[in-house]
């Protein structure tokens, strides 16, 4: 289950393992004003396509039973 370690003539190597970084990785750039701009407008293209998809969408999912329903001339043997 837990394996021994071998005597290492170097301590560096034993400790490898615990090393941490005292260097910090330098700072995240910024986005620029236009690369914000672009996110935001995506983002609103994508929105107002759902939306307009479900506002022209809607009225072909309701059911109008305020009309009477359609029967063909060959249903009613004519």
């Amino acid at each position: 289950m837990f394996r021994r370690r071998e005597p290492v003539p170097f301590a560096f190597v034993a400790e490898a393992d615990r090393f941490r970084s005292n260097v910090t990785p330098p700072p995240r750039q910024r986005a620029s004003v236009g690369q914000m701009a672009g996110r935001w407008l995506l983002g609103l293209t994508i929105v107002a396509g759902l939306v307009g998809s479900l506002v022209l969408g809607m009225p072909a999912l309701s059911v109008n039973s305020s009309t009477p329903a359609q029967q063909s001339q060959a249903s009613q043997g004519r």
